[in-house]
């Protein structure tokens, strides 16, 4: 069973695509005679009084009842570790009724559409500038293109899109935690928060570079690598920071504890 708060809100949304991907996969794949399961979605707007019944007071859940007895803790999947894209609820599923689910997604057109208008658009731009090609052999562009792929990936933007975790999380005190405190898992503002903290970081090594390099006057090289260094150290603590608050018993730390 799926619950969800709010309908407009995108975490709850796509948490029940992902369930409705599975209870079709399933429905597509087995016969209501072998090992039946019902799937059903509550909405919090709909249904508060289920929410209260069962003593919930966060969505998305996804809960399983079993045909005899009460859910046990292990009946309620772990969203905050796993995630909730839809091959890990089948996962789950089988994990507590040993019945597997082959997952059958719909056709996803949109990013064949946008790879052929990208790849339209790079092919144009190259026609027109089929004469003039020096900007390709420009090192600051690639260095620019290189540091921007670099960043994407060390901040988690390719494990969100395998795992589907939450925006962010708020706790039974009510308050909203931005960084997960596990090293296991993330929340999508996590990763926006590393990028930012990182791509400053890298502007600081930057500034620090550039002071020996361009032609300007001491003064100015030395308030470069003074405001350089100290935007690294700071930037460096709070990373390492964040690393031992989700490490738990990593030893080291450096300015910030």
């Amino acid at each position: 069973v799926l619950k969800t708060r709010k309908k407009n809100y995108c975490i709850f949304r796509h948490a029940s695509d992902e369930f409705i991907i599975v209870a079709n996969s399933y429905r597509y794949s087995h016969r209501l005679t072998e090992s039946p399961l019902y799937f059903g979605i509550v909405d919090f707007d709909e249904g508060s009084d289920i929410f209260q019944m069962l003593r919930i007071n966060t969505a998305p859940v996804f809960m399983h009842f079993p045909a005899k007895g009460k859910p046990k803790p292990l009946d309620t999947m772990d969203i905050q570790r796993v995630g909730f894209a839809s091959e890990m609820i089948a996962k789950w599923i089988q994990e507590r009724t040993d019945v597997q689910i082959r997952i059958f997604r719909p056709p996803n057109y949109s990013s064949t559409l946008a790879l052929s208008v990208l790849f339209a658009i790079c092919s144009s731009f190259l026609y027109v500038r089929r004469n003039n090609m020096e900007m390709f052999f420009n090192k600051n562009l690639w260095g620019v293109f290189s540091v921007l792929f670099c960043l994407n990936m060390i901040s988690g933007q390719m494990w969100n899109h395998i795992r589907g975790p939450p925006l962010m999380h708020r706790n039974q005190q009510g308050i909203i935690t931005y960084i997960h405190n596990s090293s296991q898992g993330q929340f999508i503002v996590e990763t926006y928060i590393i990028i930012i903290l990182n791509t400053i970081l890298v502007f600081g090594a930057v500034i620090m570079i550039d002071s020996y390099t361009k032609k300007t006057d001491s003064k100015t090289r030395k308030i470069m690598t003074v405001g350089g260094l100290a935007l690294v150290v700071f930037l460096f603590s709070v990373i390492l920071s964040i690393f031992k608050s989700k490490a738990h018993g990593y030893p080291y730390s450096f300015l910030i504890k």
